[in-house]
């Protein structure tokens, strides 16, 4: 069984920065697809960024060049470096895993994050 942690969440002014985290129990983290989604309330989850198990990234068009997505396979880990947050940031963030051997997503139980202007 796989459970995702994140941490990291909180309030923070426009143009601050937030640094989420996300750590996954189980075997084979290395091998599996990671992504932070995210939903803010009255609308759906989004994307917001994804990592394969070979390190390509992709990124949803308003966080491009101010989130980056990273992963540390020794640690079972993965990250959302979020700077110049907006206030059309906030929203619940939550963090996936597609496992590659499962066949099937894994989520978090979210962490608020609140961007004041």
């Amino acid at each position: 069984q796989v459970q995702l942690v994140e941490s990291g969440g909180g309030l923070v002014q426009a143009g601050g920065s937030l640094r989420l985290s996300c750590a996954a129990s189980g075997r084979l983290f290395s091998i599996n697809d990671l992504g932070w989604y995210r939903q803010a309330p009255g609308k759906q989850r989004e994307l917001v960024a994804r990592i394969t198990n070979s390190g390509r990234t992709n990124y949803a068009d308003s966080v491009v060049g101010r989130f980056t997505i990273s992963r540390d396979n020794a640690k079972n880990t993965v990250y959302l470096q979020m700077n110049n947050l907006k206030p059309d940031d906030t929203a619940v963030y939550y963090c996936n895993m597609y496992h590659r051997i499962f066949k099937r997503d894994y989520w978090g139980q979210g962490t608020q994050v609140t961007v004041s202007s």
